[in-house]
Protein backbone atom coordinates (compact mmCIF):
# COMPACT_ATOMS: atom_id res chain seq x y z
CA UNK A 1 0.00 0.00 0.00
CA UNK A 2 1.67 3.66 -1.07
CA UNK A 3 2.67 5.41 1.70
CA UNK A 4 1.25 8.54 0.63
CA UNK A 5 -2.35 9.31 -0.64
CA UNK A 6 -3.65 12.32 -2.53
CA UNK A 7 -7.45 12.67 -3.01
CA UNK A 8 -8.91 15.36 -5.68
CA UNK A 9 -11.94 16.84 -4.85
CA UNK A 10 -13.77 17.21 -1.14
CA UNK A 11 -17.44 17.05 -2.04
CA UNK A 12 -18.94 14.45 -0.73
CA UNK A 13 -17.08 11.28 -2.38
CA UNK A 14 -13.76 12.70 -1.35
CA UNK A 15 -14.80 13.34 2.03
CA UNK A 16 -16.23 9.97 2.64
CA UNK A 17 -13.02 8.56 1.12
CA UNK A 18 -10.40 10.25 3.18
CA UNK A 19 -12.29 9.54 6.44
CA UNK A 20 -12.38 5.91 5.39
CA UNK A 21 -8.79 5.94 4.94
CA UNK A 22 -8.31 7.75 7.93
CA UNK A 23 -10.22 5.10 9.93
CA UNK A 24 -8.14 2.23 8.57
CA UNK A 25 -4.88 4.48 9.37
CA UNK A 26 -3.73 6.02 6.16
CA UNK A 27 -2.55 9.61 5.88
CA UNK A 28 -3.87 11.43 3.39
CA UNK A 29 -3.91 15.09 1.37
CA UNK A 30 -7.20 16.43 -0.01
CA UNK A 31 -7.50 19.28 -2.33
CA UNK A 32 -10.27 21.69 -3.51
CA UNK A 33 -10.41 24.45 -5.12
CA UNK A 34 -12.82 25.91 -2.57
CA UNK A 35 -12.05 27.60 0.73
CA UNK A 36 -13.76 24.65 2.72
CA UNK A 37 -14.90 20.98 2.79
CA UNK A 38 -17.80 20.11 1.22
CA UNK A 39 -19.23 23.68 -0.29
CA UNK A 40 -20.59 22.87 -3.89
CA UNK A 41 -23.13 20.00 -5.19
CA UNK A 42 -22.89 17.66 -2.16
CA UNK A 43 -24.34 20.71 -0.01
CA UNK A 44 -27.17 22.22 -1.95
CA UNK A 45 -29.13 18.92 -3.62
CA UNK A 46 -32.79 17.45 -2.69
CA UNK A 47 -30.33 14.54 -0.95
CA UNK A 48 -32.74 11.51 -2.14
CA UNK A 49 -31.60 8.37 -1.37
CA UNK A 50 -32.43 6.75 -4.00
CA UNK A 51 -33.69 3.32 -4.43
CA UNK A 52 -34.00 3.87 -8.70
CA UNK A 53 -37.80 4.63 -8.80
CA UNK A 54 -36.83 8.01 -10.76
CA UNK A 55 -35.60 5.80 -13.49
CA UNK A 56 -38.50 4.54 -14.75
CA UNK A 57 -37.78 4.84 -18.21
CA UNK A 58 -35.07 2.25 -17.79
CA UNK A 59 -37.38 -1.21 -17.85
CA UNK A 60 -33.97 -3.56 -17.46
CA UNK A 61 -33.98 -2.07 -14.10
CA UNK A 62 -29.96 -1.51 -14.40
CA UNK A 63 -30.14 1.62 -13.00
CA UNK A 64 -31.96 0.46 -9.96
CA UNK A 65 -29.89 -2.60 -9.44
CA UNK A 66 -26.77 -0.58 -10.01
CA UNK A 67 -27.81 1.83 -7.37
CA UNK A 68 -29.78 -0.25 -4.85
CA UNK A 69 -27.05 -0.71 -2.51
CA UNK A 70 -25.21 2.17 -2.03
CA UNK A 71 -28.93 3.44 -1.01
CA UNK A 72 -29.22 1.22 1.34
CA UNK A 73 -26.27 1.83 2.68
CA UNK A 74 -25.86 5.11 3.04
CA UNK A 75 -27.70 5.78 6.78
CA UNK A 76 -25.81 2.99 8.39
CA UNK A 77 -22.04 4.42 6.94
CA UNK A 78 -23.08 7.49 7.70
CA UNK A 79 -24.19 7.39 11.09
CA UNK A 80 -20.79 5.21 11.97
CA UNK A 81 -18.80 8.56 9.82
CA UNK A 82 -20.79 11.31 11.71
CA UNK A 83 -20.79 9.40 15.34
CA UNK A 84 -24.55 11.16 16.16
CA UNK A 85 -27.90 10.52 15.77
CA UNK A 86 -28.76 11.32 12.40
CA UNK A 87 -32.77 10.77 12.05
CA UNK A 88 -33.70 14.23 12.76
CA UNK A 89 -32.44 15.27 9.21
CA UNK A 90 -34.11 12.56 7.03
CA UNK A 91 -37.80 13.15 6.08
CA UNK A 92 -40.68 10.56 7.70
CA UNK A 93 -42.98 9.89 4.97
CA UNK A 94 -43.65 7.91 1.35
CA UNK A 95 -42.26 9.95 -1.28
CA UNK A 96 -45.37 10.95 -3.63
CA UNK A 97 -44.23 10.56 -7.31
CA UNK A 98 -47.43 11.95 -9.40
CA UNK A 99 -47.08 11.01 -13.06
CA UNK A 100 -47.97 14.14 -15.71
CA UNK A 101 -50.10 13.34 -18.77
CA UNK A 102 -46.66 14.42 -20.74
CA UNK A 103 -44.28 11.80 -18.76
CA UNK A 104 -42.47 10.07 -21.21
CA UNK A 105 -43.66 6.85 -19.29
CA UNK A 106 -47.69 6.03 -19.46
CA UNK A 107 -49.06 5.88 -16.04
CA UNK A 108 -49.77 1.95 -16.06
CA UNK A 109 -46.02 0.98 -17.25
CA UNK A 110 -44.67 3.48 -14.66
CA UNK A 111 -46.99 2.06 -11.82
CA UNK A 112 -45.48 -1.73 -12.82
CA UNK A 113 -42.11 -0.31 -12.34
CA UNK A 114 -42.22 1.20 -8.92
CA UNK A 115 -43.81 -2.73 -8.54
CA UNK A 116 -40.75 -4.48 -9.82
CA UNK A 117 -38.14 -1.80 -7.81
CA UNK A 118 -40.01 -2.08 -4.76
CA UNK A 119 -39.83 -6.43 -4.97
CA UNK A 120 -36.19 -5.85 -6.27
CA UNK A 121 -35.32 -3.60 -2.97
CA UNK A 122 -37.07 -6.16 -0.73
CA UNK A 123 -34.27 -8.38 -1.62
CA UNK A 124 -30.83 -6.81 -1.36
CA UNK A 125 -29.25 -6.79 2.38
CA UNK A 126 -29.84 -4.00 4.13
CA UNK A 127 -33.49 -3.56 2.98
CA UNK A 128 -34.63 -3.73 6.91
CA UNK A 129 -32.38 -0.61 8.39
CA UNK A 130 -33.35 1.51 5.58
CA UNK A 131 -35.95 4.17 6.58
CA UNK A 132 -39.41 2.71 7.45
CA UNK A 133 -37.90 -0.66 6.51
CA UNK A 134 -38.10 -1.92 3.20
CA UNK A 135 -39.36 -5.42 4.24
CA UNK A 136 -42.58 -3.97 4.62
CA UNK A 137 -42.76 -1.64 1.68
CA UNK A 138 -45.47 -1.83 -0.61
CA UNK A 139 -46.64 0.80 -3.66
CA UNK A 140 -49.48 2.48 -3.41
CA UNK A 141 -51.41 3.94 -5.73
CA UNK A 142 -52.93 7.66 -5.01
CA UNK A 143 -56.95 8.12 -4.69
CA UNK A 144 -58.24 10.60 -6.39
CA UNK A 145 -58.84 12.08 -3.34
CA UNK A 146 -55.51 11.52 -2.59
CA UNK A 147 -54.53 13.73 -6.00
CA UNK A 148 -56.95 16.38 -5.30
CA UNK A 149 -55.88 17.49 -1.78
CA UNK A 150 -51.76 17.06 -2.85
CA UNK A 151 -52.21 18.17 -6.53
CA UNK A 152 -54.49 20.51 -8.02
CA UNK A 153 -52.85 20.53 -11.59
CA UNK A 154 -55.03 18.89 -14.41
CA UNK A 155 -52.32 17.36 -16.22
CA UNK A 156 -51.64 14.79 -13.12
CA UNK A 157 -53.07 11.74 -14.09
CA UNK A 158 -51.48 9.39 -11.79
CA UNK A 159 -49.36 9.08 -8.10
CA UNK A 160 -47.79 6.41 -5.98
CA UNK A 161 -46.82 6.50 -2.49
CA UNK A 162 -42.92 5.10 -2.41
CA UNK A 163 -40.76 4.24 0.31
CA UNK A 164 -38.16 6.64 -0.80
CA UNK A 165 -36.69 8.59 1.81
CA UNK A 166 -34.42 11.78 1.67
CA UNK A 167 -31.52 13.66 3.69
CA UNK A 168 -31.26 16.90 4.12
CA UNK A 169 -27.59 17.32 2.28
CA UNK A 170 -26.43 20.50 4.05
CA UNK A 171 -26.89 19.16 7.90
CA UNK A 172 -24.86 16.18 6.34
CA UNK A 173 -22.28 18.66 4.56
CA UNK A 174 -21.57 20.43 8.12
CA UNK A 175 -20.96 17.79 9.96
CA UNK A 176 -18.43 15.86 7.30
CA UNK A 177 -16.89 19.22 6.54
CA UNK A 178 -16.62 19.03 10.61
CA UNK A 179 -15.05 15.31 10.95
CA UNK A 180 -12.73 16.32 7.69
CA UNK A 181 -11.65 18.87 9.43
CA UNK A 182 -10.72 17.49 12.77
CA UNK A 183 -9.13 14.10 11.25
CA UNK A 184 -4.93 14.47 12.60
CA UNK A 185 -4.88 11.66 9.15
CA UNK A 186 -5.96 14.05 6.75
CA UNK A 187 -4.56 16.85 5.05
CA UNK A 188 -6.68 19.28 3.73
CA UNK A 189 -5.00 21.52 0.93
CA UNK A 190 -7.73 24.13 0.35
CA UNK A 191 -7.94 26.81 -2.47
CA UNK A 192 -6.17 24.43 -4.58
CA UNK A 193 -7.07 23.64 -8.05
CA UNK A 194 -5.56 20.67 -9.86
CA UNK A 195 -4.26 21.22 -13.42
CA UNK A 196 -4.05 17.37 -13.82
CA UNK A 197 -1.67 14.23 -12.90
CA UNK A 198 1.82 13.04 -14.67
CA UNK A 199 2.50 9.21 -14.06
CA UNK A 200 5.91 7.92 -13.36
CA UNK A 201 7.95 5.33 -15.84
CA UNK A 202 5.05 2.69 -14.78
CA UNK A 203 1.79 2.95 -13.88
CA UNK A 204 2.76 1.82 -10.35
CA UNK A 205 5.48 4.57 -10.01
CA UNK A 206 4.56 7.75 -7.80
CA UNK A 207 2.44 9.75 -9.60
CA UNK A 208 2.79 13.93 -9.81
CA UNK A 209 0.06 16.21 -8.85
CA UNK A 210 -0.34 19.66 -9.94
CA UNK A 211 -1.86 22.25 -8.69
CA UNK A 212 -2.17 25.77 -8.23
CA UNK A 213 -3.47 28.42 -6.12
CA UNK A 214 -6.84 29.70 -6.78
CA UNK A 215 -6.67 33.20 -8.88
CA UNK A 216 -2.58 32.45 -9.50
CA UNK A 217 -1.19 32.61 -12.39
CA UNK A 218 2.45 31.47 -12.50
CA UNK A 219 4.17 27.61 -12.20
CA UNK A 220 2.22 24.73 -10.70
CA UNK A 221 3.11 23.40 -7.77
CA UNK A 222 4.42 19.66 -8.16
CA UNK A 223 4.08 17.07 -5.71
CA UNK A 224 4.54 12.75 -5.53
CA UNK A 225 1.70 10.55 -4.29
CA UNK A 226 1.69 6.90 -4.35
CA UNK A 227 -1.65 6.57 -4.79
CA UNK A 228 -4.06 9.23 -6.26
CA UNK A 229 -7.90 9.07 -6.69
CA UNK A 230 -9.69 11.67 -8.51
CA UNK A 231 -13.08 12.66 -6.86
CA UNK A 232 -13.36 15.35 -8.43
CA UNK A 233 -16.93 16.63 -9.98
CA UNK A 234 -15.69 19.36 -12.02
CA UNK A 235 -13.15 18.81 -13.99
CA UNK A 236 -12.76 15.56 -13.74
CA UNK A 237 -12.70 14.33 -17.20
CA UNK A 238 -10.27 16.50 -17.95
CA UNK A 239 -7.86 15.77 -14.95
CA UNK A 240 -8.44 12.01 -16.29
CA UNK A 241 -7.20 13.11 -19.49
CA UNK A 242 -3.99 14.11 -18.04
CA UNK A 243 -3.55 10.36 -16.46
CA UNK A 244 -4.38 8.82 -19.52
CA UNK A 245 -7.69 7.50 -19.32
CA UNK A 246 -10.55 8.20 -22.58
CA UNK A 247 -13.14 10.69 -22.19
CA UNK A 248 -16.17 8.49 -21.79
CA UNK A 249 -18.38 8.07 -24.56
CA UNK A 250 -21.43 9.57 -23.77
CA UNK A 251 -21.14 12.31 -20.91
CA UNK A 252 -22.75 15.66 -19.60
CA UNK A 253 -21.84 18.57 -16.74
CA UNK A 254 -25.29 19.94 -15.47
CA UNK A 255 -25.07 23.02 -13.86
CA UNK A 256 -28.37 23.01 -11.56
CA UNK A 257 -29.92 25.23 -8.72
CA UNK A 258 -33.10 25.15 -6.18
CA UNK A 259 -34.67 26.47 -3.73
CA UNK A 260 -34.00 25.74 0.09
CA UNK A 261 -36.71 27.07 2.01
CA UNK A 262 -36.80 27.82 6.10
CA UNK A 263 -39.67 28.61 6.88
CA UNK A 264 -41.73 30.02 10.30
CA UNK A 265 -44.03 27.33 11.22
CA UNK A 266 -44.24 23.38 10.45
CA UNK A 267 -46.16 22.41 7.28
CA UNK A 268 -47.99 18.92 7.14
CA UNK A 269 -47.06 18.53 3.34
CA UNK A 270 -45.99 15.41 1.72
CA UNK A 271 -42.21 15.36 -0.11
CA UNK A 272 -43.26 15.07 -3.92
CA UNK A 273 -41.80 14.67 -7.32
CA UNK A 274 -43.11 14.99 -11.24
CA UNK A 275 -41.99 12.22 -13.12
CA UNK A 276 -40.78 11.25 -15.46
CA UNK A 277 -39.08 13.63 -17.99
CA UNK A 278 -38.82 17.35 -16.96
CA UNK A 279 -39.79 17.82 -13.90
CA UNK A 280 -40.18 19.37 -10.32
CA UNK A 281 -40.26 18.31 -6.79
CA UNK A 282 -40.66 19.27 -3.37
CA UNK A 283 -38.95 17.32 -0.09
CA UNK A 284 -40.19 18.20 3.17
CA UNK A 285 -37.48 16.92 5.88
CA UNK A 286 -38.46 17.96 8.99
CA UNK A 287 -41.51 19.99 8.87
CA UNK A 288 -40.07 23.12 8.77
CA UNK A 289 -37.05 22.97 5.97
CA UNK A 290 -37.48 22.27 2.65
CA UNK A 291 -36.11 21.13 -1.13
CA UNK A 292 -38.32 23.16 -3.85
CA UNK A 293 -37.29 22.64 -7.31
CA UNK A 294 -38.39 22.69 -11.40
CA UNK A 295 -35.90 21.63 -13.09
CA UNK A 296 -36.25 23.66 -16.26
CA UNK A 297 -35.57 26.78 -14.66
CA UNK A 298 -32.95 25.41 -12.64
CA UNK A 299 -30.83 23.82 -14.96
CA UNK A 300 -28.46 27.16 -15.89
CA UNK A 301 -25.82 25.14 -17.77
CA UNK A 302 -25.63 21.89 -19.61
CA UNK A 303 -22.61 21.15 -21.54
CA UNK A 304 -20.34 17.98 -23.08
CA UNK A 305 -17.11 20.05 -22.85
CA UNK A 306 -14.32 18.46 -20.46
CA UNK A 307 -14.44 21.43 -18.48
CA UNK A 308 -16.97 23.40 -18.19
CA UNK A 309 -16.18 26.33 -17.55
CA UNK A 310 -16.57 28.97 -14.36
CA UNK A 311 -20.09 28.15 -12.53
CA UNK A 312 -22.74 30.80 -13.37
CA UNK A 313 -23.05 33.45 -10.48
CA UNK A 314 -26.27 33.26 -8.76
CA UNK A 315 -27.14 36.95 -8.24
CA UNK A 316 -30.60 38.42 -7.67
CA UNK A 317 -31.88 38.10 -11.38
CA UNK A 318 -31.72 34.68 -11.70
CA UNK A 319 -32.18 33.80 -7.99
CA UNK A 320 -35.53 35.90 -9.01
CA UNK A 321 -36.03 33.76 -12.49
CA UNK A 322 -35.92 30.12 -10.35
CA UNK A 323 -37.90 31.37 -7.74
CA UNK A 324 -40.78 32.18 -10.89
CA UNK A 325 -40.81 29.25 -12.69
CA UNK A 326 -40.97 27.82 -9.19
CA UNK A 327 -44.14 29.65 -8.82
CA UNK A 328 -45.41 29.53 -12.05
CA UNK A 329 -44.94 25.61 -12.70
CA UNK A 330 -44.65 23.64 -9.21
CA UNK A 331 -47.19 25.58 -7.55
CA UNK A 332 -49.88 24.40 -9.60
CA UNK A 333 -49.01 21.50 -9.36
CA UNK A 334 -48.02 20.98 -5.66
CA UNK A 335 -49.70 23.53 -3.58
CA UNK A 336 -47.83 22.80 -0.92
CA UNK A 337 -45.15 24.16 -2.04
CA UNK A 338 -46.97 27.34 -2.49
CA UNK A 339 -47.83 26.89 1.65
CA UNK A 340 -44.21 26.02 1.78
CA UNK A 341 -43.21 29.70 -0.22
CA UNK A 342 -46.08 31.73 1.65
CA UNK A 343 -44.33 30.76 5.29
CA UNK A 344 -40.73 30.99 3.99
CA UNK A 345 -38.62 32.98 7.14
CA UNK A 346 -35.35 32.35 4.47
CA UNK A 347 -34.81 31.10 0.76
CA UNK A 348 -31.57 29.89 -0.34
CA UNK A 349 -31.61 29.80 -3.89
CA UNK A 350 -27.89 27.52 -4.70
CA UNK A 351 -26.93 24.21 -6.51
CA UNK A 352 -23.44 23.08 -8.53
CA UNK A 353 -22.06 21.06 -10.90
CA UNK A 354 -23.32 17.70 -11.59
CA UNK A 355 -21.70 15.16 -13.85
CA UNK A 356 -22.85 12.40 -15.33
CA UNK A 357 -22.40 9.76 -17.94
CA UNK A 358 -25.33 10.66 -20.09
CA UNK A 359 -26.69 13.80 -21.94
CA UNK A 360 -30.01 14.49 -23.54
CA UNK A 361 -32.94 16.84 -22.57
CA UNK A 362 -35.33 14.79 -19.91
CA UNK A 363 -38.51 15.47 -22.50
CA UNK A 364 -36.96 13.24 -24.91
CA UNK A 365 -37.72 9.24 -24.21
CA UNK A 366 -34.52 8.65 -26.08
CA UNK A 367 -32.49 10.58 -23.89
CA UNK A 368 -29.48 8.53 -21.80
CA UNK A 369 -30.67 10.55 -18.89
CA UNK A 370 -32.95 8.32 -18.34
CA UNK A 371 -30.45 5.27 -17.35
CA UNK A 372 -27.58 5.89 -15.13
CA UNK A 373 -26.36 2.76 -14.30
CA UNK A 374 -23.07 4.05 -15.99
CA UNK A 375 -20.80 5.28 -12.94
CA UNK A 376 -18.13 3.70 -10.99
CA UNK A 377 -14.07 3.30 -10.96
CA UNK A 378 -11.61 3.34 -13.66
CA UNK A 379 -8.03 2.83 -13.13
CA UNK A 380 -4.25 3.05 -14.47
CA UNK A 381 -2.56 1.56 -12.23
CA UNK A 382 -2.36 3.95 -8.74
CA UNK A 383 -4.53 6.30 -10.29
CA UNK A 384 -8.24 5.78 -10.04
CA UNK A 385 -10.85 7.94 -11.29
CA UNK A 386 -14.39 8.03 -9.26
CA UNK A 387 -17.35 8.63 -11.05
CA UNK A 388 -19.51 8.64 -8.04
CA UNK A 389 -23.11 8.72 -9.91
CA UNK A 390 -25.59 10.26 -7.43
CA UNK A 391 -25.02 11.80 -4.12
CA UNK A 392 -26.61 8.59 -2.16
CA UNK A 393 -23.91 5.84 -3.27
CA UNK A 394 -20.83 8.00 -2.05
CA UNK A 395 -20.37 6.20 1.02
CA UNK A 396 -20.56 2.93 -0.16
CA UNK A 397 -18.15 3.82 -3.01
CA UNK A 398 -16.06 4.85 -0.76
CA UNK A 399 -15.92 1.87 1.34
CA UNK A 400 -15.31 -0.63 -1.57
CA UNK A 401 -12.67 1.62 -3.04
CA UNK A 402 -10.53 1.70 0.16
CA UNK A 403 -11.53 -1.91 0.31
CA UNK A 404 -9.88 -2.88 -2.86
CA UNK A 405 -6.31 -0.93 -2.74
CA UNK A 406 -5.64 -2.18 1.17
CA UNK A 407 -7.34 -5.33 1.63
Amino acid sequence: MPERIAILGAGIMGCCLALEFARRGRKVTVFDERCAPMECASRWNEGKLHLGYLYANDPSLATARHMLPAGLAFLPIMRDWIGEAIDTAISHSDDLYLVSRGSVVGAAATGAYFEQVTALAKTMPGCADYPGDLTRAAVRQASRSDLERHSNACDIVAGYFLPERSIQTRWVADRLADRVTQEPFIELRMGQRVEGVDAGESGHDPWTVRTLAVGDTGEATREAFGLVVNALWQGRVAVDRTAGIADPADCSNRFRVSAFVRTSKPLAVPSAIICVGPFGDMKNYNGRDFYLSWYPTGLLRDTKAAVPGAAPVIDSEIRAAVLRGIQKHLVPRLPGAGQVLEAAERIEVAGGWIFAQASGVLADPSATLHRRERFGVSRIGNFLSVDTGKYATAPHMAREIVSMVMD
